[in-house]
């Protein structure tokens, strides 16, 4: 296997399991997801069958291109269950307050719902997050519908999609087994912490809860597309390692090289980013 670091650009995706479509900015990442998950809701309403996603809390990017395309296409979503794949909890375990500016709950309804217009809008009961204590709902509700079309969202600093974290060092964890974890509540990762600390409160990494509930890999893996967004420089070691890096949980992004259709969209500045070996320091 050829070191994913030293892979060139131009032949990122070569012989992957993963599909790649490389976007040349961040926008036309954002506008492409929209699009596609506006054409399968349309295709799922002509033919009259309900539509059932996975879906993020970020990058918040293509909401706001997919609002604009059901307002103006007139794509009703009466018919569509959106399930979020993860929130953020408090110290017990609790949700954030809604209006809470970390709260993906209350995110959701600024930069969606609260912008579809009303007759096209997603029923609220149909607007499905993770719940502490009801942490099986998830799966019995895409086992009532029969299916799970799409899972959509970003891919963390370590490899998580959702909040589903590799291992913990010394943990023994088969792939098999990582793929089986379903919706639960855990702590979130140190190099997690840091990144939305830098992304979303000023650094501060005291302001980023320890505790999240989070969908988990039996989900997500049961969707028939899974659609991954890396629209960051920093995505670059990590779209790598998906790629081309030994397929491992302890770069859970990796394991969808055994779905039958995973996708990557990333920004050009992702596969361009240099990703240069560690230099490790040996004791003498």
């Amino acid at each position: 296997m050829a070191d994913y670091r030293t892979i060139p650009a131009s032949e990122l995706g070569n012989g992957s399991h993963i599909k790649l479509e490389l976007c040349e900015t961040e926008v036309d990442l954002y506008w492409k997801m929209a699009m596609e998950v506006a054409e399968l809701i349309e295709e799922n309403n002509h033919k009259g069958d309900p539509t059932v996603m996975i879906v993020p809390y970020g990058p918040l990017g293509p909401y706001a291109r997919l609002v604009e395309l059901i307002n103006k296409r007139r794509i009703g979503l009466k018919n569509c269950w959106f399930i979020n794949m993860d929130e953020y909890l408090d110290h017990n375990n609790q949700y954030l307050p809604k209006d809470d500016p970390l709260s993906f709950r209350g995110g959701m309804d600024r930069i969606f719902y609260n912008l579809v217009d009303e007759d096209l809008a997603l029923p609220k009961e149909q607007r499905i997050f993770p719940e502490p204590g009801n942490e099986g709902k998830i799966w019995e509700i895409i086992q009532q519908i029969g299916k799970l079309d799409m899972c959509w969202g970003g891919v963390g600093i370590t490899g998580h999609i959702a909040f589903n974290e590799p291992p913990e060092p010394g943990e023994t964890c088969t792939d098999e087994g990582f793929l089986a974890r379903p919706t639960r509540i855990l702590k979130i990762a140190r190099e997690t912490k840091t990144i939305n600390a830098f992304m979303n409160a000023g650094a501060d990494l005291d302001a980023i809860p320890d505790n999240c509930i989070t969908v988990g890999m039996k989900e997500i893996f049961f969707a028939r597309k899974v659609r991954m967004c890396m629209p960051r420089d920093w995505n670059a070691a990590m779209l790598r390692k998906a790629l081309h890096g030994p397929v491992s949980c302890h770069v859970p992004v990796s394991l969808f090289q055994h779905h039958p259709d995973a996708k990557i969209y990333a920004i050009q500045l992702a596969a361009t980013t240099p990703v240069v070996p560690a230099i490790r320091i040996y004791n003498k």
